[in-house]
Protein backbone atom coordinates (compact mmCIF):
# COMPACT_ATOMS: atom_id res chain seq x y z
CA UNK A 1 0.00 0.00 0.00
CA UNK A 2 0.87 3.80 -0.59
CA UNK A 3 1.55 5.27 2.62
CA UNK A 4 -1.27 7.40 3.57
CA UNK A 5 -4.34 5.03 1.80
CA UNK A 6 -7.03 3.29 3.49
CA UNK A 7 -8.77 -0.37 2.27
CA UNK A 8 -11.56 -2.36 4.59
CA UNK A 9 -15.31 -0.88 5.41
CA UNK A 10 -15.87 -3.82 2.98
CA UNK A 11 -19.10 -4.37 4.80
CA UNK A 12 -22.23 -5.22 1.96
CA UNK A 13 -24.79 -2.33 1.20
CA UNK A 14 -27.63 -1.58 -0.71
CA UNK A 15 -27.28 0.18 -4.19
CA UNK A 16 -29.69 3.04 -5.14
CA UNK A 17 -30.68 3.82 -1.87
CA UNK A 18 -33.02 0.89 -2.00
CA UNK A 19 -33.52 -1.13 1.63
CA UNK A 20 -32.10 -4.93 1.76
CA UNK A 21 -34.45 -7.52 4.03
CA UNK A 22 -32.75 -8.42 7.23
CA UNK A 23 -32.40 -11.90 6.66
CA UNK A 24 -31.34 -11.28 3.08
CA UNK A 25 -28.55 -8.53 4.36
CA UNK A 26 -27.36 -11.71 6.92
CA UNK A 27 -27.23 -14.07 4.39
CA UNK A 28 -25.15 -11.78 2.13
CA UNK A 29 -23.01 -10.39 4.96
CA UNK A 30 -22.56 -14.26 5.72
CA UNK A 31 -21.15 -15.42 2.27
CA UNK A 32 -19.09 -12.30 1.78
CA UNK A 33 -17.43 -12.76 5.07
CA UNK A 34 -16.79 -16.26 4.28
CA UNK A 35 -15.64 -15.23 0.81
CA UNK A 36 -13.32 -12.62 2.85
CA UNK A 37 -12.03 -15.72 5.11
CA UNK A 38 -10.86 -17.59 2.17
CA UNK A 39 -8.79 -15.31 -0.14
CA UNK A 40 -7.07 -14.84 3.52
CA UNK A 41 -6.61 -18.28 3.84
CA UNK A 42 -5.26 -18.85 0.50
CA UNK A 43 -2.53 -15.91 0.50
CA UNK A 44 -1.74 -16.44 4.51
CA UNK A 45 -3.01 -13.13 5.99
CA UNK A 46 -5.12 -12.54 9.13
CA UNK A 47 -7.92 -14.27 8.96
CA UNK A 48 -9.66 -12.60 12.12
CA UNK A 49 -8.83 -9.00 10.69
CA UNK A 50 -10.18 -9.56 7.14
CA UNK A 51 -13.20 -10.80 8.29
CA UNK A 52 -14.10 -7.89 10.26
CA UNK A 53 -13.47 -5.37 7.11
CA UNK A 54 -17.12 -7.17 5.89
CA UNK A 55 -19.01 -7.72 9.27
CA UNK A 56 -17.90 -4.71 11.16
CA UNK A 57 -16.56 -2.84 8.60
CA UNK A 58 -13.56 -2.21 10.23
CA UNK A 59 -10.90 0.00 8.40
CA UNK A 60 -6.94 -0.09 8.11
CA UNK A 61 -4.64 2.38 7.28
CA UNK A 62 -1.60 1.59 5.50
CA UNK A 63 0.82 1.11 8.77
CA UNK A 64 -2.19 -1.21 10.55
CA UNK A 65 -2.84 -3.50 7.74
CA UNK A 66 1.16 -4.09 7.31
CA UNK A 67 1.20 -5.12 10.87
CA UNK A 68 -1.72 -6.88 10.70
CA UNK A 69 -0.41 -8.88 7.90
CA UNK A 70 -3.18 -7.76 5.78
CA UNK A 71 -0.43 -6.66 3.03
CA UNK A 72 3.17 -7.63 2.20
CA UNK A 73 4.74 -4.22 2.28
CA UNK A 74 4.09 -0.81 1.63
CA UNK A 75 5.99 1.48 -0.82
CA UNK A 76 6.09 5.28 -1.79
CA UNK A 77 6.07 4.86 -5.80
CA UNK A 78 6.95 2.13 -8.49
CA UNK A 79 10.57 2.50 -8.51
CA UNK A 80 10.19 1.78 -4.23
CA UNK A 81 7.84 -1.12 -4.80
CA UNK A 82 9.98 -2.68 -7.84
CA UNK A 83 13.15 -2.43 -5.76
CA UNK A 84 11.50 -4.12 -2.54
CA UNK A 85 10.09 -7.45 -4.49
CA UNK A 86 13.86 -7.67 -5.75
CA UNK A 87 14.52 -11.33 -4.94
CA UNK A 88 11.29 -12.37 -3.34
CA UNK A 89 10.29 -15.94 -3.75
CA UNK A 90 6.79 -16.56 -5.03
CA UNK A 91 4.41 -19.34 -5.60
CA UNK A 92 2.42 -19.32 -8.43
CA UNK A 93 -1.01 -20.93 -9.27
CA UNK A 94 0.43 -23.68 -10.85
CA UNK A 95 2.55 -24.60 -7.65
CA UNK A 96 5.83 -23.67 -9.39
CA UNK A 97 8.44 -21.34 -7.41
CA UNK A 98 9.96 -18.10 -9.03
CA UNK A 99 12.07 -15.83 -7.63
CA UNK A 100 11.42 -12.04 -8.47
CA UNK A 101 14.34 -10.36 -10.42
CA UNK A 102 13.89 -6.51 -10.95
CA UNK A 103 17.71 -6.29 -11.57
CA UNK A 104 17.84 -4.59 -14.65
CA UNK A 105 13.93 -3.99 -15.07
CA UNK A 106 12.53 -1.30 -17.30
CA UNK A 107 9.06 0.51 -17.62
CA UNK A 108 6.90 2.27 -20.19
CA UNK A 109 4.10 4.66 -20.28
CA UNK A 110 1.47 4.29 -22.83
CA UNK A 111 -0.23 7.54 -22.70
CA UNK A 112 -3.46 8.47 -24.46
CA UNK A 113 -3.21 8.81 -28.82
CA UNK A 114 -4.65 11.92 -30.36
CA UNK A 115 -7.77 9.83 -31.48
CA UNK A 116 -8.30 8.94 -27.11
CA UNK A 117 -7.61 12.00 -26.12
CA UNK A 118 -10.62 13.64 -28.40
CA UNK A 119 -12.91 10.64 -27.12
CA UNK A 120 -11.91 10.93 -23.66
CA UNK A 121 -12.63 14.68 -24.04
CA UNK A 122 -15.94 13.99 -25.60
CA UNK A 123 -17.16 11.75 -22.86
CA UNK A 124 -16.73 14.59 -20.22
CA UNK A 125 -20.18 14.84 -18.90
CA UNK A 126 -19.87 19.07 -18.70
CA UNK A 127 -19.12 18.39 -22.65
CA UNK A 128 -21.94 16.24 -23.29
CA UNK A 129 -24.55 18.74 -21.84
CA UNK A 130 -22.66 21.26 -23.66
CA UNK A 131 -23.26 18.85 -27.27
CA UNK A 132 -27.24 18.48 -26.09
CA UNK A 133 -27.52 21.60 -25.60
CA UNK A 134 -25.91 22.67 -28.56
CA UNK A 135 -28.30 19.98 -30.99
CA UNK A 136 -31.10 21.18 -29.16
CA UNK A 137 -30.50 25.00 -30.06
CA UNK A 138 -29.45 24.37 -33.67
CA UNK A 139 -32.09 21.59 -34.44
CA UNK A 140 -34.90 23.51 -33.08
CA UNK A 141 -33.39 26.82 -35.50
CA UNK A 142 -33.30 24.78 -38.14
CA UNK A 143 -36.94 23.59 -37.88
CA UNK A 144 -38.29 26.67 -36.88
CA UNK A 145 -36.21 28.48 -39.82
CA UNK A 146 -36.19 25.80 -42.60
CA UNK A 147 -33.45 26.43 -45.14
CA UNK A 148 -30.82 27.52 -42.86
CA UNK A 149 -28.51 24.71 -43.46
CA UNK A 150 -25.97 25.20 -40.40
CA UNK A 151 -27.91 25.04 -37.26
CA UNK A 152 -29.06 21.76 -38.25
CA UNK A 153 -25.82 20.58 -39.31
CA UNK A 154 -24.48 21.68 -35.99
CA UNK A 155 -27.58 20.18 -34.27
CA UNK A 156 -27.26 16.50 -36.00
CA UNK A 157 -24.03 16.16 -35.62
CA UNK A 158 -24.02 17.60 -32.05
CA UNK A 159 -26.93 15.27 -30.84
CA UNK A 160 -25.25 11.54 -31.99
CA UNK A 161 -22.23 13.58 -29.99
CA UNK A 162 -23.73 14.30 -27.24
CA UNK A 163 -25.50 10.22 -27.19
CA UNK A 164 -22.16 8.75 -27.64
CA UNK A 165 -21.21 10.93 -24.84
CA UNK A 166 -23.92 10.28 -22.68
CA UNK A 167 -23.85 6.39 -23.13
CA UNK A 168 -27.00 6.01 -24.74
CA UNK A 169 -24.92 4.99 -27.93
CA UNK A 170 -22.05 2.91 -27.68
CA UNK A 171 -18.54 3.44 -29.88
CA UNK A 172 -20.10 1.25 -32.33
CA UNK A 173 -23.42 2.37 -32.65
CA UNK A 174 -22.23 6.10 -32.59
CA UNK A 175 -19.79 5.39 -34.84
CA UNK A 176 -22.18 4.08 -37.38
CA UNK A 177 -25.15 7.11 -36.40
CA UNK A 178 -22.54 9.49 -37.84
CA UNK A 179 -21.04 8.05 -40.61
CA UNK A 180 -25.02 7.12 -41.66
CA UNK A 181 -25.59 10.85 -41.17
CA UNK A 182 -22.56 11.76 -43.22
CA UNK A 183 -23.74 9.14 -45.88
CA UNK A 184 -27.53 11.42 -45.81
CA UNK A 185 -25.92 15.26 -46.00
CA UNK A 186 -23.45 14.00 -48.95
CA UNK A 187 -26.83 12.90 -50.20
CA UNK A 188 -28.89 16.63 -49.34
CA UNK A 189 -25.90 18.24 -51.03
CA UNK A 190 -27.08 17.23 -54.41
CA UNK A 191 -30.14 18.18 -54.28
CA UNK A 192 -29.90 21.80 -52.53
CA UNK A 193 -27.75 24.93 -52.32
CA UNK A 194 -25.69 25.00 -49.62
CA UNK A 195 -22.64 26.75 -50.44
CA UNK A 196 -20.62 23.73 -49.25
CA UNK A 197 -22.43 23.69 -45.37
CA UNK A 198 -23.52 20.38 -46.30
CA UNK A 199 -20.19 18.74 -47.43
CA UNK A 200 -18.41 20.26 -44.76
CA UNK A 201 -20.61 19.09 -41.94
CA UNK A 202 -20.60 15.45 -44.04
CA UNK A 203 -16.87 15.06 -44.11
CA UNK A 204 -16.64 16.36 -40.16
CA UNK A 205 -19.51 13.68 -39.28
CA UNK A 206 -17.47 11.24 -41.13
CA UNK A 207 -14.14 11.69 -39.49
CA UNK A 208 -15.40 11.75 -35.76
CA UNK A 209 -18.18 8.59 -36.87
CA UNK A 210 -14.52 6.86 -38.13
CA UNK A 211 -13.05 7.81 -35.67
CA UNK A 212 -15.69 6.17 -33.35
CA UNK A 213 -16.02 3.52 -34.74
CA UNK A 214 -12.51 2.46 -35.28
CA UNK A 215 -11.39 3.56 -31.71
CA UNK A 216 -11.14 0.09 -29.96
CA UNK A 217 -12.65 1.59 -27.29
CA UNK A 218 -15.82 -0.80 -26.25
CA UNK A 219 -17.84 2.24 -25.11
Amino acid sequence: MTPGTVIGAAHPVAAGGEEIPEDQMKKIVEFSAKWMRTIAEERGRNIEEAELAVTESKSFTDVAALEYNLINLRADSLEDLISQINGWNITLASGQEVVIDTTNYGSTRNEMNDVEKFLHAISDPNIAYILLTLATIGLITEISNPGLVLPGVVGGISLFLAFYSLGVLNAYWGGIALILLAMGLFIAEFFTHSFGLLTVGAIASLVMGSLILFSGTPR
